[in-house]
């Protein structure tokens, strides 16, 4: 037989039994359907985070407390950053970076009779360098207003909303942040995430300010942000001088354990690629079980299917058909009926990404590799099953085929 007229034979066995036949490619489909879904969400969660790590620059390296630990949960207790170490780390490397503190506290921001709870940033205004966030309406808080402990306050782009205020009219306003009068000298551009920080919903103020005026006198640091100034080439310099420097300031000897930690933004891309892999072979494996589920499925069918047709397949091999082409012709139709789940697992895959990100507006990306990989998979898996029962039906007697009632 002709491999076109194999293959519409096939089809056309196929088409004789369609219901049963999308019956039992539905573990194929579920299968495929699970992976391209799943992979969808890792590849749009990634891509996600990695347009947030951009966004906070991967030329920043941030400085926290190394969280001590007792009997296995992290305390944190016992170490602390102050703004001494900062001004340290500004004095002595300030050519090869730009040095923030952070210090940060949620509080009740009011205007007139609107109000909202924002994170309250006590910081320098190199802060808005580091993170490159420019200014919208008015203009950045400067050092002289940090030296003085001026109640002076930048607002994230989204604050002006919450207080129900157009951002241009809030600038030379005065508003309370926790009952302290501050006036309004700057509303920043929208930023978007970064990370797990949202600066568009957080108000800015100088960090002696904060400190003494607003947090009660408290002089300890959440973290220290620095930026290399030479960028992501200089990072390992950056590192040494900023372990070096805080060692001294802390008065800890070399090779013994530090009292903070040093994260750079990438990673947290290398933390969350790993998790999100992760993450995917669990999903993939468990979509795996489907399909081999579906795979043993077609083989059932497939050697039903050989037994319907067991005189069908004496009077061709009557008419001459060869082991080769009986066995062809059923491996053809076990592939076509994995091929076609395949193909349907991925538009359901697909369409079930998209009602992800209309309806829970969950960030999505259709790979076309997981869609190749998934059909070649689906198809080998339609060759690999269709085996024993093209060769039952390849190995049978014509004679006996042609007596089978």
């Amino acid at each position: 037989m002709l491999i076109k007229e194999i293959f519409m034979v096939a089809l056309a066995a196929i088409r004789a039994n369609l219901m049963r036949s999308i019956l039992t490619t539905l573990g194929i489909v579920i299968g495929v359907g699970a992976v391209i879904t799943m992979v969808a969400l890792g590849e749009g969660a990634q891509q996600r985070v990695e347009a947030q790590i951009q966004q906070m620059g991967t030329d920043v390296l941030t400085v926290r407390p190394q969280q001590a630990r007792m009997g296995g949960v992290a305390s944190g207790q016992n170490a602390r950053l102050y703004t001494s170490s900062a001004e340290v780390l500004r004095a002595e490397a300030g050519s090869l970076l730009t040095v923030a503190p952070e210090a940060s506290q949620r509080m009740q921001i009011t205007n007139q009779r609107w109000n909202t709870n924002s994170s309250v940033m006590g910081t320098w205004p190199t802060y808005f360098d580091v993170y490159t966030m420019p200014i919208a309406h008015g203009r950045h808080f400067e050092w002289g207003e940090v030296e003085g402990r001026r109640r002076v306050v930048v607002l994230g782009a989204d604050v002006a909303t919450d207080l129900n205020t157009p951002a241009p009219l809030l600038v030379g306003r005065t508003i309370q942040i926790g009952g302290t009068p501050f006036e309004v000298v700057g509303v920043l551009e929208p930023k978007g995430e970064m990370g797990w920080a949202r600066p568009d919903e957080m108000v800015y103020i100088p960090l002696s300010t904060a400190q003494y005026r607003v947090f009660g006198g408290r002089d300890r640091l959440n973290s220290i942000l620095t930026k290399v100034n030479g960028g992501p080439a200089e990072m390992d310099m950056a590192y040494d001088v900023i372990d070096a420097t805080l060692r001294r300031e802390h008065r800890i000897g070399p090779g013994a354990p530090a009292d903070f930690q040093i994260r750079n933004s990438t990673d947290l891309l290398e933390s969350f690629q790993e998790t999100n892999r992760a993450f995917t072979f669990l999903l993939a494996g468990i979509a795996g079980v489907s399909l081999l589920v579906g795979g043993i499925g077609i083989m059932n069918i497939m050697l039903v299917s050989v037994t319907e047709r067991t005189r069908e397949i004496g009077v061709r091999k009557a008419l001459g058909a060869t082991r080769g082409a009986i066995l062809f012709q059923f491996m053809v139709e076990s592939f076509l009926l994995c091929l076609l789940g395949g193909i349907i697992g991925v538009l359901a895959g697909a369409g079930g990404a998209h009602l992800m990100t209309s309806l829970a507006e969950w960030d999505t990306a259709i790979s076309v590799q997981a869609i190749i990989v998934a059909l070649v998979f689906s198809g080998a898996i339609g060759l690999f099953f269709g085996i024993w029962p093209a060769q039952r039906a390849a190995k049978l007697d014509p004679i006996e085929a042609l007596r089978y009632e």
